[in-house]
This record gives C-alpha cells, structure tokens and sequence, in this order.
C-alpha cells in the first residue's frame, strides 16, 4: 500500500525546480563612458619671461637717454631724425615698464571644442596672458618708425598717409586676433593684418625706392639696406604671432623673448644704425619745425586793427 505522504514529497521534488525562480544569466547592460569636465588651462608669463621684460625696459631706457643726448648736441633744424627716433624707445620704455610691473595684460578666452563619434563633444577653455599694452606701444612706435624711413626716403604725403593707415590697421587686427575666441575670428583678423601688411611693403619698395631714387647715392644705400633690414624683422613679427598666440605651440616665456629680440633690433639697433649712417648727409628742416608760426598773419590778443 502506498503512503500518501511518499506520493506528496516526491512530486513536491519534482516541481519545486518550476515552482522556485531561479537566477538569471541574462547580461548586465553596458554602462555609457562619462564626460568629465575639463578643467580651464592657463597660460602666462613666469620667471623666465618676467626677468626678459625688466631687461628690455631697461635697454630702451638707456637707448632713449642716449637719442635725446644726440638730439640736444644737433640744431634743431637737424633734429627730426632724433626726436623721431628718441620717441619710439621712449613709448617702447613705457610699454616695457607697464608690461615688467604686470600691467597692460589680460587673459584672452580661448573655447577649443573636440568632436566625437561614440561620446558627446568636449570643450576646453584656454586662458592665455596677453600684453595689450604691445599692441598699443605698436600702434604708437611703428607710424613712428615708418615715419623715419618715409622722410629718409623724400616720400609724398600721399603715399605717407597710405603707409600709416595700413599700419595701423595691421596692429589693430592683430590685437583683435590674439583676444579671438574661436579659430575662426584669429586667423580671420590675422589674415586681414596680414594683408595690411604686404601694403606696407609695397609702399616702401616700389614708391619709396623711386623717391630717394633722388637723393644722394649714400642715401639711397642706406634706405635700401635699414628699410630691408627693417621689412625682416617685421616680417617675423607675424611668424612669432602664428606660433606663440595664433597656435599656441609656445609658452608666454617663449613668445615675450622672441618679441623682445626683435623690439630691441627694431627700435634701438635701428635708432642707433639711422642716426649714426646718415648724420653725414641729414638735410636741414625750416619751416614749422624749427621756427614755428611766423609771426604774419598770427593772432595778437590786444592789438588794435
């Protein structure tokens, strides 16, 4: 006979596998790679670059010192050259100054955006130190320096006007590019100034050739030589500007000591080397320069008709 309670317990064997979950081995779903957040970048001067610009302020001190030395010891009449000269170390000193003591400096908001295929786009922000107070000894200092190679040359007031406007031009897009946020607005304004640039160029070789075409043979080597001399160095102004701001492929350090060699070869070299070869042969300048107004036609306060 068979025991009901044998029947319950095996068919309760039997079932309990379908009656009791089991575990599943279904795979756990992938977890999405996380973005973190980029922490900004900084990028400004240090040691290297700070102790470069004391250096440099003091060369054009001394620089300025010395042109208005030699200034004082010529007649007014043979002073334009001077003047002229002892105004540009004189703007560059302040700049130097301002830029060795930290200020004329900003930091320009560079966004650096990264596309990907599988993962959402990142962004970097770059915070570059950037010396405007460069940029505003340019805009004084090379109408300056053009000045000098213009009335070393006997150019027209035409193609003078011209010259200036394209340097100013050149400077103000370039400090429009190094404050760009975007790719796109630094080259853009790089470009422009770039353009600006092969103007000036122009202006010096074709028609400033032909006015001191002139002048005496010693005059006209020397334009040839300090204006080529001139249009190198300037034309690694722009090389130094694509690297250092535009790519940034070199530290603030890096790009201050760059400038700073070719300010001092572009304004105390050049200072010296102008007043020094053409002391010989600088010509007399009347007029307004060395003797004013002319007392006719001059307003009197209280004299009767």
């Amino acid at each position: 006979m068979i025991d009901p309670t044998q029947v319950i317990e095996a068919f309760g064997k039997k079932t309990s596998s379908l009656l009791v979950p089991t575990h599943s081995h279904s795979p756990s779903p992938t977890a999405l790679p996380t973005v973190v957040p980029n922490v900004p970048i900084y990028e400004r001067v240090g040691e290297t670059g700070s102790k470069t610009l004391w250096v440099v302020f003091v060369m054009m001190f001394i620089s300025t010192l010395a042109f208005y030395y030699m200034a004082w010891r010529v007649p007014v009449q043979k002073r334009l050259f001077h003047v002229i000269t002892a105004l540009i170390t004189t703007f560059a000193t302040l700049s130097y100054f301002a830029m060795a003591t930290g200020d004329g400096n900003s930091f320009a908001h560079i966004v650096v955006k990264e596309v990907h295929k599988h993962t959402p786009d990142t962004v970097e922000h770059v915070f570059r130190q950037v010396f405007w107070a460069r940029y505003v000894d340019w805009a004084l200092t090379t109408p300056l320096l053009l000045l000098d190679l213009a009335f070393l040359a006997g150019m027209n007031g035409a193609n003078i006007t011209v010259t200036i406007v394209a340097d100013l031009i050149m400077v103000l897009t370039g400090l429009f590019a190094a404050f760009g946020r975007t790719e796109g607005q630094k080259w853009g304004w790089y470009t422009m100034g770039c353009a600006a640039y092969l103007v000036i160029v122009y202006q010096l070789v074709v028609p400033g050739r032909r006015a001191v075409a002139a002048k005496s043979n010693s005059t006209a080597k020397l334009f040839a030589s300090i204006g080529g001399f001139t249009l190198i160095l300037w034309t690694l102004y722009p090389i130094v500007w694509g690297i250092g701001d535009g790519a940034r492929k070199w530290s603030v350090d890096t790009e201050i000591i760059a400038y700073a060699v070719l300010d001092v070869l572009a304004k105390p070299v050049f200072g010296f080397w102008l007043l020094f070869a053409h002391a010989k042969n600088v010509s007399s300048t009347e007029g307004f320069w060395a003797h004013g107004l002319a007392s006719e036609g001059t307003l009197r306060v209280g004299d009767d008709e």
